[in-house]
């Protein structure tokens, strides 16, 4: 995965993912809109409306001295967390 900072802030942070679609982004956002501190999430898939699918950028905006970057470790490690769950989950009922 390929990611690019566009915009890093106190508070605020863009960051392009490379080659990710819709599925990816929304579960994502999701666990950042969860994560405490974070006041806004949200990404777009074209965001200069080249006409065309661009790789998406991911727009975090934070509250209460919580770190963009720190809220977004946190959010992926709570993704991660549910996939191993449900994944185990899966091969127990197999």
């Amino acid at each position: 995965m390929d990611l690019r900072v566009i915009e890093n802030e106190e508070t605020e942070l863009s960051i392009e993912i490379a080659g990710e679609d819709h599925t990816f982004m929304n579960v994502l956002k999701g666990a950042l809109l969860e994560t405490e501190g974070v006041a806004a999430a949200t990404y777009d898939m074209n965001p200069e409306q080249s006409g065309g699918q661009t790789d998406p950028i991911l727009s975090i905006k934070t509250e209460d001295g919580t770190a963009p970057l720190e809220a977004l470790e946190v959010a992926t490690e709570n993704v991660k967390g549910k996939s191993t769950a449900f994944r185990e989950a899966f091969e127990a009922a197999s």
